[in-house]
């Protein structure tokens, strides 16, 4: 029995559940799919890296990370030069010993990441707060008075 096989977008092929295809053994060590980066999260791919969004109003600049798991004293959030950075460093120890069976178990794991973030002149880094809560770290910087703000506009492509 044959049957027709569509692989993500390529041409269909043909398979026998009696012998497998060249396709299908490459699928096996090299998925197409790492090939295919649409609506890719990079933590799916073994990163740490959180995700973040960015919201501006009139009066602040709104940034929320995403990173459950970790605790408030694992952050860190410092400005410089109108750079913000916040990154985490995280290390555990777990040890499993069971004597009857002769069993002893240490593993060890370390994240961390950072992300830094080049703020507009008009960003008042005197005046940025901070708090986390249910997994999310919430950073808002107020905007200067009457600080200039860059102004967008659509240029015409001739």
């Amino acid at each position: 029995m044959k049957t027709l096989v569509k692989r993500n977008g390529f041409a269909p092929v043909v398979t026998s559940p009696f012998l497998p295809s060249v396709d299908s053994f490459f699928d096996d060590f090299a998925p197409l799919d790492l090939m295919d980066w649409t609506d890719r999260n990079l933590a799916s791919m073994g990163s740490n890296l959180p995700s973040v969004n960015l919201k501006e109003t009139d009066k602040k600049i709104e940034i929320e990370l995403a990173a459950p798991g970790l605790k408030k004293q694992d952050f860190k959030v410092e400005v410089d030069n109108n750079m913000l950075s916040i990154s985490s460093e995280k290390e555990e120890e777990k040890e499993e010993t069971r004597k009857k069976d002769n069993y002893y178990r240490k593993e060890f794991n370390y994240q961390s990441f950072r992300r830094s973030f080049s703020l507009p002149e008009y960003a008042d880094e005197n005046k940025i707060s901070a708090n986390y809560k249910d997994g999310i770290l919430h950073i808002e910087i107020d905007k200067k008075e009457g600080g200039k703000q860059n102004i967008t506009k659509t240029i015409a492509i001739k």
